[in-house]
């Protein structure tokens, strides 16, 4: 290694400057820099530009759809709210709705039973009274029937009559 750095000494220093070399560098560098500005730097920040105003349009446009996705989810929770008010109340009138039904069929249910006992009743007096008239007419003539074999030859037929009219008044009557 010493004889590397021995070698560098000899031809020349680190620290040694050659001037053409430097000015050779120097106008090269100048050259490109021109160049480069003209031709290339021009484009390259013209792309930089446009790709800074395509991020921004991006980050703008993001914002505006956050801001409307916020807003439509506003809106959604409202209608969410208001569909769950509307619910309720329709169950609150169907639930009051159901329980008038109830009432109304249990009176007019109460009433038609009503009607049925009164109807049943009436019929049972009708036919209790049918059966009354039935039987005094039937006891009637067993009753003449039997006098007329016992007094046959004593009592004319009126007189038997008046005392089968005088029997059946006496009978109970049928209630009403």
């Amino acid at each position: 290694m010493t004889s590397l750095a021995g070698a560098l000494l000899a031809a020349g220093g680190l620290t040694d400057v050659e001037p053409v070399l430097f000015w050779a560098t120097l106008v090269l560098f100048a050259l490109f820099a021109t160049v480069l500005g003209k031709f290339g730097w021009g484009p390259i920040l013209q792309v930089v530009e446009e790709r800074e105003k395509s991020v921004k349009e991006a980050v703008e446009g993001a914002h505006k759809a956050k801001t409307e996705a916020e807003a439509l989810l506003a809106k959604h929770h409202e209608l969410l709210r208001d569909a769950t008010r509307e619910r309720d109340e329709i169950m609150k009138r169907t639930v009051a709705e159901a329980e008038q039904l109830k009432a109304d069929l249990s009176a007019r249910a109460k009433a038609e039973s009503d009607q049925i006992l009164q109807r049943a009743k009436e019929q049972i007096e009708r036919e209790k009274s049918r059966a009354i008239l039935e039987l005094r007419a039937e006891v009637g003539e067993l009753a003449v029937e039997a006098a007329s074999r016992i007094v046959k030859s004593s009592l004319t037929p009126d007189v038997q009559k008046k005392l089968v009219d005088d029997f059946i008044t006496g009978l109970p009557q049928a209630r009403s």
